[in-house]
């Protein structure tokens, strides 16, 4: 009995599509297009990860969103700092890094930071680009 050459990990649990090919392309389109909205947001501006999905045409998405400003490449440069949660709350627990990052980036650019939210006028209407 000979045995064949063992698989990677992702190699045997890699999604699927109908034709048994990798079904990237749909998820990498999903993520270029919130790239894309995330860097037409406007310097001292910032907009919710449900309203960066529903611009990105992926209504519903908001957790998408996040995991999309994850996976970006870092040379990418998008000022993912500009993307809140729900009502301009920075999602991030307060003390971390990230936190902290975060609530430095925005006052750079002139965005109020109080408690962790910002104030409602920072919101941007996405649907306007």
């Amino acid at each position: 009995m000979t045995r064949s050459k063992p698989q990677s990990f992702h190699a045997l649990f890699r999604p699927l599509s109908a034709k048994g090919t990798r079904a990237s392309s749909s998820s990498e389109d999903s993520l270029q297009a919130i790239w894309n909205v995330v860097a037409r947001i406007p310097r001292g501006q910032v907009s919710s990860y449900g309203d960066v999905a529903r611009a990105a045409g992926l209504p519903g998405r908001a957790r998408l969103a996040g995991k999309a400003l994850r996976l970006m490449p870092e040379d990418m440069n998008l000022p993912w700092h500009r993307v809140m949660g729900a009502g301009g709350r920075i999602v991030f627990p307060k003390g971390t890094r990230h936190f902290r990052e975060q609530s430095k980036l925005l006052r750079s650019e002139g965005v109020a930071v109080k408690d962790g939210r910002v104030d409602k006028t920072a919101l941007v209407n996405l649907e306007e680009f």
